[in-house]
């Protein structure tokens, strides 16, 4: 029951942020929107470091410089994947016009929800990952810890719900269309990571490997799009704020609950 909690609590950050659109009569400012995508950055570099790509050698210790390899390849290898899974999709990011990708006839609404879907989905392989690991009993890993990455997944997902559910009542839909469509954002976190935690417990001997896969993964979202967005046009300060005040309040997380 604790892992479905824990697989579950990113999404209600998702749900809590695309509940804004009731709330919230203009669009978000692009002061505050700069300094929440900083913030998400923030906490995803922290959980990358401490909470998955620390445990990966720790795993490995043993191994003693080689212990860095395992966690240097699956680093490598989240990165490409993510690569790729962004090569192959249509996709269109929230405040441009120019879809990314294969060419293809879907909605604008569409697209937008794919490249959300595309950002999530290594959130919720870090949580998957991290609950597999407390789960198979590891020393460096504990159910707190665990929870500790899920909440602080949950705590940057809120403002990246309102991100998402505040332009699409600003593209004309509904308030409750644009609330179901934030929301259904984060429905591939708890999915991914429920995959995640089956297929660990296949493969035991490769969750060093998944660990640093998923900070991979989600290293590749903060620089291939959050850092850039927050960091254009003006205010890109607020931004750097926002990191900083992210990865603080995630690695305080992890130290005060792991």
């Amino acid at each position: 029951m604790t892992v479905i909690i824990g697989l579950l609590i990113p999404f209600i950050g998702t749900v809590i942020g695309a509940a804004f659109v009731f709330f919230m009569k203009d669009g978000m400012s692009p002061r505050l929107q700069k300094t929440l995508l900083g913030f998400a950055s923030g906490v995803m570099v922290a959980a990358s470091v401490w909470s998955l790509l620390i445990p990966a050698m720790d795993m490995e210790a043993h191994k003693g410089a080689w212990s860095v390899v395992p966690a240097s390849i699956g680093f490598l290898a989240g990165i490409g994947f993510l690569l790729v899974l962004d090569d192959i999709t249509p996709h269109l990011h929230i405040g441009t016009n120019k879809p990314e990708g294969p060419r293809s006839h879907l909605s604008r609404t569409a697209m937008l929800a794919l490249a959300v879907t595309i950002h999530n989905l290594p959130e919720g392989m870090a949580v998957g990952v991290v609950f597999a690991g407390a789960e198979q009993g590891l020393a460096n890993i504990s159910i707190t810890s665990a929870i500790a990455v899920s909440l602080g997944i949950a705590i940057q997902n809120v403002p990246e719900g309102a991100i998402i559910s505040m332009p699409m009542r600003a593209a004309g839909n509904s308030k409750w269309r644009s609330f179901m469509i934030g929301s259904l954002s984060g429905a591939v976190e708890p999915i991914g990571g429920l995959a995640v935690i089956l297929l660990a417990s296949l493969l035991t001997p490769l969750l060093p490997y998944m660990l640093a896969f998923a900070a991979g993964a989600m290293f590749y979202v903060v620089v291939e799009e959050l850092i850039p967005e927050a960091s254009e046009g003006q205010h890109s300060n607020l931004s750097t704020i926002g990191f900083a005040l992210g990865f603080v309040l995630m690695m305080i997380l992890d130290v005060v609950m792991g």
